[in-house]
């Protein structure tokens, strides 16, 4: 039994652990924003409500359909609802009703309204996908962001052992009477300055950490980390694409030139809704009533044995119900002649958002054209600033080493072989800030291309 107690204990440990330790790749971190993001959980709700007007909207052209009953008991003078007679005795009475009404023609406005809720519930749906869209970048970006500040961590570091080497060697040379004391406190300088970017490195890993969880909206941000992927530079073959190619087919699928799209269809119906209040409304009703009475008096069948006496009875309740029934039904036509300018100012209204609309719509694609532009640039531009960057780097780490040689033979003081590391360093730096830059804009133009985000 404790056997079994102990084995226990281990695998809940161990779930535990790998549950703290789990590290998240790009595609579960946008998975996982896309299904837990409480801003996408509200349009997910406009989106119902859309299909709600929906309802509404096919629910004006069925009939209504409307039911009362109602009871009162009179003391002294009163009506007696039957037959209209007077009495002054206490009356109970009962009436109950079934009415219907039906819209036949009301300027085709209900077929309009019905159209524009099923675009309306487009348009939410557009919405909701644009917004899926826009987190799904801002939280590749914030990845990224984090994979750079750890690979700048990972540089300082790498640096930061290389100076320990260096001043173990130069407290040698020191003590051997080879160098002057000046050149150790150089060194002991760098190393105290790359301690600090260490310390601050290990900050904006941390700062960049928390922002991502925070876009998650993960609490735990302590035990919230990204996988150690492979960060190199993807293969892309989006820059075979001309930028007009890029933009065609960012038109053809685009969730926010989609939404500017489903907004003009909406400002279209909503002028024809409002025009359909020019033509006159037809309606029909029905209804059937019915009450009781007990001072409802009826004349009695004449009695043949003696035809001249006329007598009358209170007739029982189910009977009333059958006697002082009634049927009505009708039509009503309802035609506009003035009204204040409402309708004519509603279609002027209607017809302003539409041309707003519109515009919206062209603003929108100039927009797109725009970005996409820039991405283009943007991608090129910084491929051609990584590559100088490797290339400074390169170039930088030939002179360090040059230098390191000058360095141990003495040839070199402390001071000017500490500025060959800080420009390696500096090197290193910009090669990291580069790469990420450049990942994220490729990035930027593959989803613009509709290719979906990841770092493979």
């Amino acid at each position: 039994m404790k056997f079994k107690i102990t084995t226990l204990f281990l695998v809940l440990v161990l779930g535990i652990a790998s549950a703290q330790e789990k590290k998240w790749t790009l595609e579960e971190c946008v998975t996982y924003a896309v299904e837990n993001n409480l801003t996408i959980e509200q349009f997910a709700l406009d989106l119902e409500n859309t299909k709600i007007e929906e309802s509404d909207a096919f629910g004006n052209f069925l009939p209504n359909l409307n039911s009362s009953i109602s009871a009162s008991n009179n003391t002294g003078f009163s009506i007696v609802p039957g037959t209209n007679a007077p009495t002054n005795q206490s009356t109970f009475s009962g009436s109950g009703s079934l009415s219907s009404s039906v819209t036949l023609f009301n300027g085709m406005r209900n077929i309009h309204a019905l159209n524009r809720a099923k675009l309306s519930a487009i348009a939410s749906q557009y919405r909701l996908e644009d917004l899926k869209d826009d987190i799904r970048l801002n939280v590749a970006n914030a990845y990224l962001q984090v994979l750079s500040n750890k690979e700048a961590l990972k540089v300082a570091r790498a640096q930061y052992a290389i100076t320990e080497q260096d001043l173990k060697r130069t407290k040698e040379l020191v003590e051997s009477g080879v160098v002057p004391k000046g050149d150790l406190l150089e060194i002991e300088a760098t190393a105290a300055t790359q301690e600090q970017q260490i310390v601050n490195g290990e900050s904006l890993v941390l700062i960049s950490r928390i922002s991502l969880s925070q876009l998650l909206q993960i609490t735990d941000y302590q035990n919230f980390d990204v996988s150690d992927e492979t960060y190199e530079i993807p293969p892309s073959d989006v820059l075979n694409n001309s930028v007009k190619d890029i933009y065609n087919k960012a038109l053809t699928y685009r969730n926010d030139i989609k939404l500017s799209e489903s907004n003009v269809s909406l400002a279209e119906k909503d002028v024809k809704i409002a025009k359909g209040a020019l033509y006159p409304t037809l309606s029909a009703s029905f209804r059937y009533s019915t009450g009781y009475s007990n001072r409802n008096e009826i004349l009695a069948p004449v009695d043949l044995a003696n035809p001249e006496t006329v007598s009358f009875y209170t007739p029982n309740f189910t009977d009333q119900l059958w006697i002082f029934d009634g049927v009505s039904y009708g039509a009503q036509l309802s035609v506009p002649v003035f009204n204040g300018f409402s309708v004519k100012n509603n279609i002027k209204r209607a017809a302003i958002s539409l041309e707003k609309s519109k515009l919206q719509l062209e603003q929108d694609k100039l927009d797109l054209e725009s970005n996409i532009q820039q991405a283009y640039v943007d991608v090129k531009t910084f491929q051609k600033a990584y590559e100088a960057a490797e290339k400074t780097l390169e170039a930088r780490r030939l002179a360090y080493n040059y230098s390191k040689e000058r360095f141990d033979v003495g040839l070199m003081n402390a001071f000017d072989f500490s500025q060959a590391q800080s420009r390696v360093d500096n090197a290193e730096a910009d090669v990291v800030r580069a790469k990420c830059d450049y990942i994220f804009r490729l990035k930027i133009l593959e989803f613009y291309f509709g290719i979906p985000i990841s770092l493979n």
